[in-house]
């Protein structure tokens, strides 16, 4: 498992969600890079952008904040590896789920959630490959 990686793509996970959050709580648009607006619109707006009511931003920024939080106490050897793998699982399979959603369901795509998607990704490569 690479400390670094994991810590790294964490942060930018944590970054991303708080632009989201902030948009969310002031009720603005984001940008969207990469992808006409109104795909971001169409995903932020959809039914699968809340699990019990829950903004899937704010989910997102507890999961990045433990996992990042964890991978620093597990380097300083006061955790072991299995709960910072744990999460990244599960932030993993909610990504494959969610991208799908964007593709094939809302026929979509939001840079931000990509941004995620692939900072899980990364860290479940390098948590369970490398």
């Amino acid at each position: 498992m690479s400390a670094i990686t994991i810590l790294f793509f964490s942060a930018v996970g944590v970054l991303d969600t708080l632009y989201l959050i902030y948009h969310k709580i002031r009720g603005t648009e984001v940008a969207c890079p990469f992808f006409p607006k109104e795909w971001c619109r169409k995903v932020q707006k959809s039914p699968y952008s809340k699990i019990f009511g829950i903004p899937n931003a704010f989910l997102g920024f507890a999961i990045f904040l433990a996992i990042f939080v964890l991978t620093w106490l597990y380097t300083n050897f006061i955790v072991p590896a299995w709960p910072i793998q744990t999460l990244i699982l599960i932030g993993f399979l909610f990504s494959i789920y969610f991208t799908y959603t964007q593709g094939f369901i809302l026929k979509a795509f939001c840079t931000w959630c990509l941004v995620s998607a692939i900072s899980f990704t990364v860290m479940f490569l390098s948590v369970w490959f490398f």
